[in-house]
């Protein structure tokens, strides 16, 4: 399974306009990705109610990851792979503040 670890960098955490800049980024990337923290069960990440109510909030490590049988048959573990780099970026930088 494709994993990736970020910090969130965003100074609310993953709420309204951070959280809506991720949840696009990962829609656009059509895989099914799921964020976590503290070992806890992922949530869906192309839901933004989801992503809003689970408390990510600055400074905290989250897990990004998809389940390599969920990758659709158009995209390559690597692909997916490269999918998870771009949205560590996302969360690692401006762009999600």
């Amino acid at each position: 399974m494709p994993v990736r670890k970020a910090i969130v960098q965003a100074a609310v955490g993953l709420h309204a306009r951070p959280a809506a800049v991720f949840v696009r980024a990962v829609t656009e990337t059509g895989l099914p990705v799921t964020i976590s923290k503290d070992g806890k069960p992922g949530v869906d990440a192309r839901s933004l109610l989801e992503v809003m109510t689970e408390d990510f909030y600055y400074g905290c490590e989250v897990e990004l990851a998809v389940a390599p049988d969920a990758v659709p048959d158009r995209y390559t573990l690597t692909d997916a792979e490269r999918a998870l780099e771009l949205l560590c970026s996302v969360l690692e930088s401006a762009q999600a503040r």
